[in-house]
C-alpha cells in the first residue's frame, strides 16, 4: 500500500526544516536560521504507532516574489502540494500572522487540499495563549509545537493519521543508494531531473542553488534507487559563508550513506584540482565510482575523442583508475542507459563476496611470483580472507605486517582485481602479524 505525501510549506525562516527533521527523525534537512536556507524538495519518511507516511520538505513559499530563483523555489512548493494529499501549513508561533502567510492560505485554499496549520517556536504553555490570530487564516486544524525541542509534535502525528491513511508500516526495500557528486555547475540537479523526467530538483545559473543533499526514489528499467543529489563542492579557500559550509559537510555526509558515487565532470573544462579532490574524498569513502563526463553534446563532433578523454582522466586521477568512464548530456538525456549499466556492475562488484580459499591462494601464489623481503628476512605469508563489503576489504596475515610497502601493496590489489574483477571500487588490504609458528617438543 502506497504512503500518503505531507508537505510541508510555509514562508521562510518559520522552522519547517526543523519540523522536518523532527518528524523523520534525523538530522537531513540543512537548518540555519536565515532565511532562504531550503530551496529544493526534500522526501524523508515518518512512521508513528504502523503508520507512515512520506513527509516532504519545501523550500520558503513567496508567491509575489519577482526574483527568478525566488520565483524557482516557489514552483517547486507549488508541485509538492499538487503531488500532496496533506499540506501542513507552518507558521511562526511568536512572531505571529504576517501578510506573506495570508497569501500563502489563500493559494493552499485554492489547491483544494487538506491543511492543517502549525504554530512552531511555541516553547511554553503559556505560549498558546497569542495563537488566536493563527485562526484567522481560515483552516480549523491548528496545532502548536516546537519542533526544535519536541513539544507537540506527537499530538500533530496522532491528529493528521487518520487525515492521511493508507500507510500501514511495510518493510524497506532494497535500493542503491547513488550520491550525485562534482563541482558547483557542473549539471548534477539536471543529470538528476533528466532522470526522473520532472523538474524534481531546483536547477539554476547560479552556482550553489543545491543546498541539501536531496533524496529522491528513481524507478528506472525495473530497478529501485535512492538518487541523492548534492551541493556543489568547492575548493575550501572559497567556502566561506557558514550556509555553504554546511552544505558541503552534507555533501561529503552523502558520500556515507550511498553505495555508488556518481562523479560528475563538465566536458567543456576537463578535469580540474577540484575534481580530483572530489574523487579523492569518494576513494577515501570507500564507495564505488562511476565518472560521467556531463554536457558532451556541447564538444563539437571530432574536436577531441572519448579515448583521448578517458587517457586524460586516467593521468590526472591515477588513484581512481579502477573507475568506469560514462559519457552523458543531461539536457539530451544522451548516455543514460549507459551510465546506469555501469551504477548497476559497479554496485554489484563492491558488494561481491570471495571464499576464504580462493582468496588465500590467489595472494599466496601473487606473494610466490614475487617476492618480498625487509632487510634481508623475507615477509612470509600466512592467510588471507574477506572481511567486509562495500569497500571489499581483505586481513592478510603476513609475517612482518608494517614492513609492506605500498607499492607492494598495489601489486597484492592488482592481484585481487586480475582474479575478481571489482571494477568501480576501491580495494583495501588490512594486514596482520601471522601468529608465530610452536616450535615441536622432542619425545
Amino acid at each position: 500500500m502506497l504512503r500518503p505525501v505531507i508537505a510541508v510549506v510555509g514562508r521562510p525562516n518559520v522552522g519547517k526544516s526543523t519540523l522536518f527533521n523532527r518528524l523523520v527523525g534525523r538530522r537531513q534537512a540543512l537548518v540555519r536560521d536565515v532565511p532562504g536556507v531550503t530551496r529544493d524538495r526534500l522526501d524523508g519518511r515518518v512512521e508513528f504507532g504502523g503508520w507512515q507516511a512520506t513527509v516532504v520538505d519545501t523550500g520558503g513559499f513567496d508567491p509575489g516574489s519577482g526574483n527568478d530563483l525566488v520565483e524557482a523555489v516557489s514552483r517547486q512548493v507549488r508541485l509538492a502540494i499538487e503531488e500532496a494529499d496533506l499540506v501542513l501549513f507552518v507558521v511562526d508561533g511568536r512572531v505571529g500572522v504576517t501578510p506573506l502567510d495570508h497569501e500563502i492560505a489563500r493559494q493552499l485554499r485554492k489547491s483544494d487540499r487538506p491543511v492543517v496549520v502549525v504554530a512552531n517556536k511555541v516553547d511554553e504553555r503559556d505560549q498558546e495563549a497569542l495563537l488566536g490570530e493563527v485562526y484567522a487564516l481560515g483552516f480549523p486544524q491548528v496545532f502548536a509545537v516546537s519542533a526544535e525541542h519536541g513539544r507537540g509534535v506527537a499530538e500533530l502525528l496522532e491528529a493528521i493519521r487518520p487525515m492521511a491513511p493508507g500507510g500501514a508500516a511495510e518493510p524497506a526495500r532494497a535500493s542503491l543508494r547513488v550520491a550525485v557528486v562534482g563541482r558547483p555547475n557542473v549539471g548534477k540537479s539536471s543529470l538528476v531531473n533528466a532522470l526522473l523526467g520532472a523538474e524534481r530538483v531546483l536547477v539554476h545559473e547560479a552556482p550553489g542553488t543545491t543546498r541539501d543533499a536531496v533524496d529522491t526514489l528513481l524507478s528506472f528499467r525495473g530497478r529501485a534507487y535512492v538518487l541523492i543529489d548534492t551541493a556543489g563542492i568547492r575548493r575550501k579557500g572559497k567556502v566561506t559563508a557558514p550556509l555553504e559550509k554546511l552544505a558541503v559537510v552534507m555533501a561529503l555526509r552523502s558520500l556515507e550513506r550511498c553505495q555508488v558515487a556518481i562523479l560528475l565532470l563538465d566536458a567543456s573544462e576537463g578535469v580540474t584540482a577540484q575534481d580530483a579532490h572530489i574523487a579523492g574524498y569518494a576513494h577515501d569513502a570507500g564507495r564505488a565510482i562511476v565518472i560521467a563526463v556531463n554536457k558532451w553534446d556541447l564538444v563539437p563532433r571530432g574536436m577531441v575523442r572519448r579515448a583521448e578523454v578517458v587517457e586524460q582522466i586516467r593521468d590526472r586521477l591515477p588513484f581512481v583508475e579502477y573507475a568506469p568512464v560514462a559519457f552523458t548530456s543531461a539536457v539530451s538525456r544522451l548516455g543514460l542507459p549507459e551510465l546506469f549499466d555501469l551504477v548497476d556492475q559497479v554496485g554489484e562488484e563492491a558488494s561481491k563476496r570471495i571464499a576464504p580459499a580462493l582468496v588465500a591462494k590467489t595472494l599466496g601464489q601473487a606473494m610466490e611470483r614475487r617476492p618480498v623481503s625487509h632487510k634481508g628476512l623475507p615477509i612470509t605469508f600466512h592467510s588471507a580472507a574477506q572481511v567486509s563489503s562495500e569497500p571489499p576489504t581483505f586481513a592478510v596475515r603476513v609475517s612482518q605486517p608494517d614492513k609492506i610497502h605500498f607499492s607492494y601493496e598495489r601489486y597484492l590489489v592488482s592481484s585481487l582485481r586480475q582474479a575478481f574483477g571489482f571494477t568501480g571500487s576501491p580495494v583495501r588490504l588490512l594486514f596482520r602479524r601471522a601468529p608465530a609458528r610452536r616450535a615441536r617438543r622432542r619425545r
